[in-house]
């Protein structure tokens, strides 16, 4: 049996981990393809590292390009991958453009695709992300949830019954595993920090940081905010250019840092008073962590860490960002509960039923 995973950004490498050491355990020959979506050593290669992860087998090389050039490549560079090794299954992980252009090749080859994290959705089709997860479930052959949500999502799509697995959240597997691993780098780390109570932000949406007169906004309020509780703000590529075309100058309590490797954020995030991100995974490693985490989007394809985590959402308004974030400064944040199924096993189902098929 060949395994060929598809992976192109770097939530894609902690959903692939646990699948990857799950299968290995079984005996199954396995692939990794990386796209090269995120090409940036900060973005890609210290992900393999901590994860654990051997190198990949092939690199596509994408880089950067807007959506119809990285999916038009991708598609362009993997079919000749796909034909030359012929796996038994091909895995797609989340809903980057990497991963629908994957199942598009897979689908016209006639080759079997798994798509980890199926069935999720925020509905609102002007986030790319959307469009992927949408086509990515239309064509894949196996959809694999994390919640019970995405089961019902699907059965409301008309997605037979038969195609959907509800095998809990890989994310919850990597993290459990390597939170020992996160914790040890925790006194060394800590040095570099603002202090005993601290905010981490992340932003990386278009929505929020590539309208100037939005992310002016929304940094001024951050920089007001950390006057009350230091906020770390490792920046995404994308961000730091945006911020650097506004000419944002921050003030002493908020520390604008290189992206963090993933045991030093999953360190950061584990120690912080609050969250404040517009990131689907870390709506849920906050919920996995019980830290209040305040989500700077309109509406969440994880409505689980709403409804059960510790996830609000803010919307754009900024004044509700004030209030909520002044509200778990104080203590009164959200604590929530862990969903059903993110166990740290998830990779242990996902391999049990791939090696069935």
């Amino acid at each position: 049996m060949l395994v060929l995973h598809v992976v192109g950004a770097r939530p894609n490498f902690m959903k692939l981990a646990p699948v990857h050491a799950a299968l290995a355990r079984r005996g199954a020959g396995q692939l990794i393809v990386h796209t090269g979506q995120h090409y940036d050593a900060a973005m890609s290669d210290v992900f393999f590292r901590e994860l654990g992860l051997p190198e990949p087998d092939r690199n596509l090389n994408v880089g950067s390009g807007s959506h119809a050039e990285q999916t038009a490549d991708v598609m362009r560079r993997l079919e000749p991958v796909i034909v030359e090794t012929k796996p038994d299954w091909v895995v797609v992980y989340g809903d980057v453009n990497s991963t629908v252009a994957a199942a598009l090749v897979c689908a016209k080859l006639l080759v079997r695709v798994a798509h980890v994290e199926a069935g999720l959705r925020s509905r609102d089709l002007t986030m790319p992300e959307e469009i992927n997860r949408l086509v990515t479930d239309r064509i894949a052959d196996l959809l694999l949830t994390p919640s019970a949500d995405g089961d019902e999502n699907l059965a409301t799509e008309g997605v037979a019954k038969e195609r959907v697995r509800c095998v809990g959240n890989v994310m919850a597997d990597t993290l459990l595993r390597l939170l020992p691993a996160a914790n040890d780098r925790w006194p060394e780390l800590r040095e570099r920090l603002p202090g005993e109570r601290f905010a981490v932000v992340t932003l990386h949406r278009p929505s929020n940081v590539d309208e100037p007169a939005r992310l002016r906004a929304l940094v001024d309020a951050l920089a007001e905010l950390s006057a009350e509780l230091p906020i770390v703000f490792p920046l995404h590529p994308r961000t730091r250019e945006s911020l650097r075309r506004v000419g944002f100058e921050p003030p002493a309590t908020l520390a604008l840092t290189e992206p963090a490797g993933y045991l030093d954020f999953l360190a950061m995030q584990s120690h912080a008073t609050v969250v404040v991100t517009d990131s689907g995974g870390i709506q849920e490693e906050t919920t996995i962590l019980g830290v209040p985490c305040l989500t700077m989007r309109e509406n969440t394809e994880r409505p689980v860490t709403v409804t059960l985590g510790t996830n609000t959402l803010i919307g754009s308004d900024l004044d509700v960002l004030r209030r909520e974030f002044r509200a778990v400064a104080a203590g009164r944040g959200k604590r929530g509960t862990l969903p059903p199924l993110w166990d740290g096993r998830a990779g242990e189902r996902i391999a049990d039923i791939l090696t069935a098929q």
